[in-house]
């Protein structure tokens, strides 16, 4: 089938097109799914770069789960397609379903895993004709999106109302977005405002009006001082993707007894923190990356019922995955970057 090898660490020459690679083979659990869409994530950039690794570059540990990559690897953890082919113990009634497909795998290969992996980390994603997942992990969706509409949701909408499931974000509330106009910065404001809470997003000035039509009650310049702009104790939530220098601003920013949730740190991983504003505060942390339950379930819903929209800034067929991700790597864009396989 035709996709895309990962065939190492580095730069993206790491990235091999090819027409050769196998189709995945089903165990008795699976489903096999024609891709028709795949978005672009940072996790594919950090993934290929060795960005999770806490050590050099033998990568033992530069997956999401902390574990090494086996090569080559097909990336890819937004997918969005049809069932074509099903295990023996999957009804042969959910061939045709259109489906997209949870990123965080609990089962792979028949197998139940004690701490999940992910799609195109640990185990082969979407960038390819074909994928076989659990059919457990296999969500129908009736939508009269997109393919490549509906391949910008996975990933990013499910990492966003992760946070906010953990964080407990209620109605009423102000919340603090960092990093508003990537896929899950986005993803949360809409997904805030569908609890009824208010949003102040972080992003560039040439993105302020995006934002506050996806609804932003208000955005601030990513160069502003958030505590010059906002004042300490001023928020419930701070939803944080960012991280960097800047990041002992946000606590400082939340009021006591306020929720610091985090599941990205593009502006720098390694922050200072002063354990008195945490304890005097009474604030709360949460790390996000497995998905709580029922979290891919609610996305599904919102995006039957319309409450969330797609946001794709640019499609690229798959054999143009090295301008798709040099574009994605310029950061000039809101939403999604998703490359089109079958569509």
């Amino acid at each position: 089938m035709k996709g895309v090898w990962l065939t190492g660490h580095g730069e993206l020459d790491k990235l091999d097109v090819r027409n050769d690679i196998p189709v995945p083979k089903l165990t008795a659990n699976d489903v096999l799914i024609r891709v028709g869409a795949a978005a672009v994530n940072n996790t594919d950039i950090n993934t290929r770069t060795a960005w999770y690794s806490k050590g050099d570059a033998t990568t033992k540990d530069a997956s999401w789960a902390g574990i090494a990559i086996d090569f080559p690897r097909v990336q890819g953890i937004d997918v969005c397609g049809h069932i074509v082919a099903v295990g023996k113990n999957v009804s042969n009634n959910r061939i045709g379903e259109r489906v997209l497909v949870e990123p965080c795998l609990r089962e792979v290969k028949g197998k139940a895993l004690s701490y999940p992996w992910f799609l195109g980390s640990e185990c082969d994603g979407g960038f390819a004709e074909f994928v076989a997942v659990a059919s457990r992990h296999a969500y129908q969706v009736k939508s009269k999106l997109r393919d490549a509409e509906l391949a910008s949701f996975p990933c990013s909408y499910s990492t966003a109302e992760n946070m906010l499931t953990k964080s407990k974000v209620l109605s009423g509330e102000l919340v603090l977005v960092t990093g508003a106009s990537g896929g899950v910065g986005s993803a949360a404001v809409q997904l805030i405002k569908a609890r009824g809470a208010d949003v102040i997003a972080v992003t560039s000035g040439s993105k302020s009006q995006d934002l506050l039509t996806l609804g932003a009650t208000k955005t601030l310049n990513r160069d502003q001082r958030v505590v010059e702009a906002l004042g300490s104790n001023s928020v419930d939530v701070v939803i944080d993707l960012v991280g960097g220098k800047s990041w002992p601003e946000f606590l400082e920013v939340l009021r006591p007894g306020g929720r610091y949730v985090v599941s990205g740190a593009i502006a720098g991983a390694i922050v200072g923190l002063d354990l008195r504003t945490l304890y005097l505060k009474d604030l709360s942390f949460f790390g996000c990356t497995v998905l709580e339950s029922k979290v891919f379930t609610n996305i599904i819903d919102h995006i039957e019922s319309g409450n969330i929209k797609p946001i794709v800034a640019h499609t690229f067929p798959l054999e143009d995955i090295v301008k798709a991700q040099e574009l994605f790597l310029l950061k000039q864009h809101i939403g999604k970057i998703v490359l089109t396989i079958n569509s």
